[in-house]
């Protein structure tokens, strides 16, 4: 079949465009970096990608807070057009202020009402936190249970990778959100130390409820995470890299095969 067609989206402020459609480039998608004005004057359609990926950055400088400005464009003037492109099965994946843009948008953790029912706010250090980080995969509960979220098929237990915001705490509206989407299994990432145990700062970077660093939707297509796995494509980009053998991708690289892989079978 041909080769799934990704959609890079930008705004002003967005910085890891490039990085992110490398990625999508390097495991072998066709990869186009669409700025956010074109769809909204309609010179382009997201119906001609199977992929959107939204990257990180400071969007609109973060003014008013992070990822808010574009989560609103997105909202109040492309909705109906992501509507169907997540009704026609296809994929999305937000990464750090993406993923603070799909939440403010209320397209995660999903719901047909967009109420925006989680958050990514202030870290608790108070400060920008630009940190590589241990996450751990959260298992599906039976080895006959294949993982909810797509973007994580084939990945180990236990990965590592960079982050880099200011406004990265998970919270939710309230203890019935937190407890629905554990329930579903939409909590995919945790931060965690080395051994993969639940651990506090540093370990956590900003103090997230439950350690949380990406979740997907229920149908398990649209993923949100603050960690950078577009930073982690190559095994040399690890700060300890020379200490690694027989390693020939980063943590990251399988994250974006599993979209790509996904696309060709499945759109």
């Amino acid at each position: 079949m041909k080769k799934p067609k990704v959609c890079v989206l930008r705004a002003a402020g967005t910085n890891c465009d490039q990085e992110t459609a490398f990625a999508f480039f390097k495991v072998g998608a066709i990869v186009e970096p669409v700025h956010i004005n074109s769809f909204i004057r309609r010179r382009n359609f997201l119906d001609g990608y199977q992929i959107l990926a939204i990257p990180g950055g400071f969007t609109y400088g973060d003014d008013i807070a992070a990822g808010k400005i574009l989560a609103n464009e997105l909202r109040y003037k492309l909705i109906e057009d992501l509507r169907r492109f997540i009704r026609e099965g296809k994929l999305i994946i937000g990464i750090c202020n993406g993923f603070q843009v799909l939440v403010k948008s209320g397209l995660l953790p999903g719901a047909d009402s967009l109420k925006q029912e989680v958050s990514l706010i202030i870290n608790d250090s108070g400060k920008f936190e630009d940190r590589w980080v241990y996450l751990k995969k959260l298992q599906a509960p039976s080895s006959k249970l294949q993982a909810k979220c797509i973007w994580t098929r084939n990945l180990p237990e236990l990965i590592y990778l960079p982050v880099a915001h200011g406004e990265g705490k998970f919270v939710t509206e309230d203890k019935g959100v937190l407890e629905r989407i554990r329930k579903n299994r939409q909590i995919v990432f945790q931060y965690c130390n080395e051994k993969g145990d639940l651990d506090g700062y540093p370990h956590n970077p900003n103090g997230s409820q439950e350690h949380i660093a990406g979740i997907c939707d229920e149908t398990g297509r649209i993923l949100g995470l603050m960690p950078h796995p577009e930073r982690h494509i190559y095994f040399s980009q690890h700060p300890r890299w020379t200490e690694l053998k027989n390693k020939k991708e980063g943590d990251g690289y399988q994250i974006f095969k599993n979209g790509l892989e996904y696309a060709k079978k499945n759109l």
